[in-house]
């Protein structure tokens, strides 16, 4: 199905390429019908009309036989001129559209590098349409429209309880995925309930709802709600191996805590997401699956790719830490053994709604009671 998209002339465009789709369809069904009425009347013409009737019920004579057959013909002749008719137009249509929209360049040309943080404007909502990102679609997808996106990406966001950490984020993360020149659309993925929070069934659970939205999405951000990044030449993509793009926060003094830190804003591509068979569903409460998620990683033969830590720059915003999962330990240690058998692959939970706001799509997850 083409889908269209008010983006000026392109839009006319894709208008009248549906239409020849329509259009085409009709008549095959048509000629499919045709066809088969052709080959009754064939077969009848080989038979006896007694054999026929008895077999089909039809009772024609020979003569109404070939009267049918030449309006067959007639058709026939009618369906190969409009067939070819479409292809040629159709054709000529694709081709205009491949002229006129070419791919992005390798390094958009708007990025500003170091970024401010500003303040969220006092006026700025998520509930109801932003007058601050007209170009945005509803359920936070934008795609350029001077050019053909280089990357289809789809933004996870883990959330409970942020709202203004949140407000903040969206703010802030559109103009900079807008200046990277992405097709992409954020999602916002939200544990229902005052139960305690399973970071892993929630982004399981997130990751197999947006493939049935967009299943042709190849690159998937794992990015935490309140980290904002604070250089637009940080790419929102995903390259060749897992990528971990949250380097240097202001709160570790722009170091890298330890090596094999993968948390925060993680980047991976769909067949590495399923390769490792996504996140661990073990642990609940705070921390202990991002350690987990390298361990799947470097378990599979893959590597963890980092941007420069002058360029993989973010801002944390102030929050109230949750308290740490006092058996992370002991469950992180069985990570290697768990790979194929907790993950992606089995994981249960309980879509309870999923909204279309302005600015992203929002997912409510009931991630069930944890075992006793």
């Amino acid at each position: 199905m083409i889908n269209c998209r008010r983006q000026d002339h392109i839009y006319l465009l894709c208008i009248i390429c549906t239409g020849f789709m329509l259009l085409t369809s009709i008549f095959n069904v048509i000629y499919i019908v045709q066809r088969s009425l052709s080959n009754n009347i064939s077969e009848y013409t080989q038979t006896s009309p007694s054999s026929l009737s008895m077999k089909q019920n039809i009772p024609l004579n020979k003569s109404e036989a070939i009267f049918v057959k030449k309006k067959d013909d007639h058709f026939e002749k009618t369906y190969q001129t409009f067939l070819h008719s479409f292809i040629q137009n159709y054709l000529t249509i694709a081709e205009t559209r491949n002229l006129s929209l070419t791919y992005c360049p390798p390094v958009p040309p708007d990025l500003q590098g170091p970024l401010k943080v500003n303040e969220v404007p006092k006026n700025f909502s998520i509930t109801t349409n932003s007058s601050y990102y007209t170009n945005v679609d509803i359920g936070g997808s934008y795609q350029p429209k001077t050019c053909l996106a280089r990357h289809k990406v789809a933004i996870i966001v883990p959330y409970r309880d942020r709202w203004d950490i949140l407000t903040h984020f969206l703010y802030h993360t559109h103009q900079i995925l807008q200046r990277q020149q992405l097709d992409y659309r954020i999602y916002v993925c939200e544990q229902a309930f005052d139960k305690t929070f399973n970071k892993g069934i929630v982004m399981n659970g997130c990751f197999k709802e947006i493939l049935k939205l967009q299943p042709n999405v190849h690159c998937f951000i794992m990015h935490d709600v309140d980290l904002l990044s604070i250089d637009d030449r940080n790419m929102y993509t995903c390259p060749t191996y897992p990528r971990h793009l949250s380097v240097a926060i202001d709160k570790f003094h722009f170091y890298l805590p330890y090596a094999t830190l993968v948390g925060g804003v993680l980047a991976m591509r769909r067949e590495h997401y399923l390769l490792v068979n996504g996140y661990s569903t073990n642990y609940w409460g705070w921390g202990g699956e991002d350690d987990d998620m390298h361990a799947r990683i470097i378990n599979k033969h893959l590597k963890v790719e980092r941007p420069p830590a002058s360029v993989a720059r973010y801002k944390m915003l102030k929050h109230t830490h949750q308290k740490l999962n006092p058996a992370r330990m002991k469950v992180l240690r069985t990570a290697h053994i768990r790979i194929d058998s907790d993950g992606v692959n089995n994981v249960k939970y309980k879509l309870l709604n999923t909204t279309f706001y302005h600015l992203y799509t929002h997912f409510l997850i009931d991630v069930g009671e944890q075992p006793k």
